[in-house]
């Protein structure tokens, strides 16, 4: 990168803890620092959820594939927008009409505090800890991009260029200082402008390469054979039937996600913010993946976890290539501090509930900012040790293993009148024995690979290794709930308790629509196109580009301004 992207790069991360700034005096309780007042636009939640699952592991993860077995890529990220949809259709609008404000908060009511204390230590700090594998990942793709002059003291000694761990720290503490300083608010604000500026930046990208490498014919004609088929090597259509389930549960279930369709005001809100997430993401993969498929017939050797970085350093001038890698570490943070916020509200419930004194809305603030800072080190962590065990491993291994045995009992319970406690403890515990032994014992030459008996099951295993993931930690889990529930004949008292909590919960739509947030991405996006307007003036040849740039957020912004103005009207009635 050249000068002006580092530039463009440091305003970008300024404007960013600055949107958080601004929320933080707007936080006088806790409803107000993790669920924004259960006022959130359902645009801007759904946006915000959008991002959630993106950080720079989607572009070292799945741009990895994408550039090594092509469309498959594409294929698996729809797979997240079928899953969506049903979620909306089925979920979303329960999980707001249920009157909680966080899943800890209906776990505690339907299960008991003993589930809750288990899903927030366990879940909690897997996620958190996971979540260094993205900050650890975004590192890659940034110290690719800055070579240091030899002896530098940030320099790595192997590779010569910006240290890893010392960029991993970095971000960590810039994710930190925003998930303190704004609570949901700012999550929400940041992630609308960096889905923006992602989106932009990624479709300009699209036309550029193919112009690059002749047009889509002649990339067609230059892919290796197979590479535009959905489904390649491991990644087969009984893997895609298994990422759509998986990742069901994961919108229907994961804290982040429960976030968004309880920070909204009605249920219909909380089903429009799903629906928009499962529209982009049957669309969006086709844009987001185009990148690195097609840069494999521009360089054949190229890193797999970098090729997405680089093909964008192959078209995008000085300015604009800063403002993608800001983006992605923007996208990142996103991830981060939505993460940090869900359980660090988690935390903070579970230490309202143990507290023997009343604490006032002013101190629970104070002490939920404490708890992110102590749980921003797990991410830390995370982001210095996951290496040692590969970062993509890591995250297939836990989603196709770990996540339906966690959430199902969650989503069971919103419609279960019969199962209890119990049956949740025995359906995660044996959903984790699971998974241990078809991804340890029975594999890699653990302890029963060499029992006579099971050699049929062990060699299927070793050819069918992410099928049997995905058997292990979805079949087993509904087959316990399954038998659980019919044994069981009487209702759980947990039951009660959420119904009575359902009954009494009124939607009260906002009368006046909160349109600051909508207003703070606006004017970034016009200070945006500024300063790429600006750079015209240092790089004349890529001027089109960045005057291009410049006027589709120039647009973007004035239609939300439009549409700010019009609610502003209707707020004024």
């Amino acid at each position: 990168m050249e000068g002006i992207d580092y530039i463009v790069i440091i305003i970008y991360v300024l404007g960013i803890v600055g949107a958080g700034m601004v929320f933080a005096g707007k936080m006088k309780n806790s409803k107000d620092m993790f669920v924004a007042g259960g006022q959130s636009p359902w645009w801007v939640s759904g946006l915000s959820a959008f991002m959630t699952m993106f950080s720079a592991g989607t572009f070292v993860v799945w741009g990895g594939i994408a550039y090594k077995f092509g469309a498959v890529a594409i294929a698996i990220n729809l797979c997240y927008g079928v899953s969506a949809l049903l979620v909306g259709w089925l979920l979303a609008g329960v999980w707001r009409r249920a009157g909680v404000d966080s899943a800890a908060e209906f776990l505690r009511l339907r299960y008991g505090g003993s589930i809750v204390q288990f899903y927030t230590w366990f879940k909690g700090s897997l996620t958190l800890f996971s979540t260094g594998g993205a900050v650890y990942a975004l590192s890659k793709i940034v110290t690719a991009l800055m070579p240091l002059p030899a002896g530098h003291f940030l320099a790595d000694p192997a590779t010569g260029h910006l240290s890893v761990p010392f960029t991993s720290v970095a971000l960590c503490v810039i994710v930190i200082v925003i998930a303190i300083a704004g609570g949901l608010w700012a999550v929400l604000v940041t992630d609308v402008l960096q889905f923006v500026i992602l989106t932009v930046s990624v479709v300009f990208v699209v036309p550029l390469i193919l112009i690059e490498v002749g047009g889509w014919g002649s990339f067609v004609a230059a892919a290796p054979e197979g590479f535009l088929s959905p489904v390649a090597a491991d990644f087969s259509v009984w893997f895609l039937i298994g990422w759509m389930i998986v990742n069901f549960f994961v919108f229907a279930a994961d804290w982040s996600f429960v976030q968004r369709w309880v920070c909204v005001p009605t249920a219909k809100d909380a089903k429009k913010a799903a629906y928009l997430i499962g529209v982009l993401y049957l669309v969006s993969p086709i844009f987001w993946m185009l990148p690195p498929l097609v840069y494999r017939v521009v360089n054949q050797n190229a890193d797999t976890e970098q090729a997405y970085i680089l093909a964008c350093q192959y078209v995008l001038p000085a300015g604009m290539m800063g403002l993608m890698v800001a983006a992605m570490a923007s996208a990142t943070a996103s991830m981060a501090t939505t993460r940090l916020n869900v359980f660090a509200g988690a935390f903070t419930e579970a230490y309202q509930n143990l507290s023997s004194k009343k604490v006032s809305d002013k101190q629970i603030v104070t002490i939920g900012r404490a708890i992110t800072l102590v749980l921003g080190l797990v991410v830390v962590g995370g982001a210095l040790l996951i290496p040692k065990y590969g970062y993509t491993k890591f995250i297939v291994d836990i989603n196709t293993l770990l996540y339906v045995p966690l959430f199902l009992p969650s989503v069971w319970g919103l419609f279960s009148r019969k199962i209890g406690l119990t049956a949740v403890w025995v359906t995660t515990i044996a959903g984790f024995v699971t998974a241990y032994l078809v991804k340890f014992a029975l594999a890699n030459g653990g302890f029963l690979t060499d029992v006579a008996l099971l050699q049929p099951i062990v060699g299927w295993i070793a050819e069918n290794s992410r099928i049997a993931d995905m058997l292990g930690g979805i079949v087993t889990p509904f087959i316990i709930l399954i038998v659980l529930e019919l044994l069981e004949k009487h209702e759980n008292p947990g039951w009660a308790r959420t119904m009575k909590l359902r009954q009494d919960f009124h939607e009260m739509p906002v009368l006046q629509a909160y349109t600051l947030p909508g207003k703070m991405v606006a004017i970034a996006l016009v200070a945006i196109g500024v300063l790429m307007t600006g750079l015209t003036l240092i790089d004349h040849k890529e001027a089109g580009v960045l005057i291009g740039l410049a006027i589709v957020l120039f647009v973007i912004a004035g239609i939300l301004y439009a549409f700010l103005r019009k609610a502003d009207r209707a707020n004024n009635v």
